[in-house]
């Protein structure tokens, strides 16, 4: 088994589709991938020697789409198992998943939100202290968008970090999410931002979006990332520290070429808070 690659720089969600191109091209302007697990652990043959090739040349994390960690339904043991052994077979140290549930008697074929109350945040706390536990390594949880905040009882913000202290695992900060919900539900995105904890941030996500109306924006990870969202991913920096930062770019997809000049965009900012950093201690 080769060594786990720790995550660095500016990284890219890579997909079935973008395989071929991936493997065929010098991607020196990738510092690793992302995958969703669920779209791989079905396949061997080629396919599977092709995603172990990357694997083995590139740091890759994993970002689930159907653990449903805030279900009422059962947690899926065996598929956590299947994760373990996926995520041993090629050296992920990384793995996170949605602040939501997916299934509820069924599948729902979507990220539905989590009631913020206090039920529900023990509920969450105590799968995944139960997910960690069988894996053997942290959970990371993301900050997801939404658009109806059913039983409310407690703020976003306070109900993400009771989750993050109850259950005693990190945090997936999702940039455009935080963006999107703030227009969507009226509060300000750099408050909330200040207001995480430091110290359970994993990584970043950032992505586009789609406006409806100027009340209204739709998470669609189909466009190019906006001015407001470069702007709250340069105050996250300053926040809570320069870490590996991911796009996403899920739908509308153009050629891997194009999409090199959101990972430089990524850097630029990067570098900037690093040396304005570093100017900072000088000073003091």
């Amino acid at each position: 088994m080769t060594s786990q690659r720790l995550l660095t720089g500016a990284g890219l969600g890579l997909r079935r589709e973008m395989l071929s191109e991936v493997l065929a091209a010098d991607n020196q302007a990738i510092d690793f991938f992302e995958v969703a697990p669920e779209n791989w652990l079905p396949y061997g043959g080629k396919l599977a020697s092709q995603f172990k090739a990357l694997t083995e040349r590139y740091a890759f994390a994993c970002h689930g789409l159907s653990l449903s960690i805030g279900s009422p339904d059962p947690l899926d043991i065996d598929f956590v198992k299947q994760l373990k052994a996926f995520f041993k077979t090629h050296n992920i140290a990384l793995y996170s998943e949605h602040l939501s549930y997916c299934s509820a008697g069924g599948h729902l074929y979507d990220l539905m939100p989590i009631p913020f109350t206090e039920e529900a945040v023990k509920h969450v706390a105590a799968r995944v202290r139960t997910v960690q536990d069988i894996l053997e390594q942290p959970l990371v949880l993301e900050n997801v968008s939404y658009y109806a905040a059913p039983g409310q009882q407690m703020t976003e913000l306070e109900f993400i970090c009771e989750v993050l202290k109850q259950a005693d695992c990190q945090l997936l900060l999702d940039v455009n999410n935080i963006y999107v919900n703030s227009v969507n539900h009226g509060y300000d995105a750099e408050a909330f931002l200040q207001a995480l904890p430091t110290e359970r941030v994993a990584y970043y996500h950032v992505a586009g979006h789609y406006q409806q109306a100027a009340d209204l924006l739709i998470d669609t990870h189909g466009a190019d990332i906006p001015d407001p969202v470069w702007q709250l991913l340069q105050q996250a920096y300053q926040e809570h520290g320069v870490k590996p930062t991911l796009y996403e770019r899920d739908f509308n997809i153009p050629a891997l070429s194009s999409l090199h000049h959101e990972l430089a965009t990524i850097r630029t900012l990067q570098q900037q808070a690093l040396n304005s950093s570093a100017r900072q201690k000088f000073a003091v």
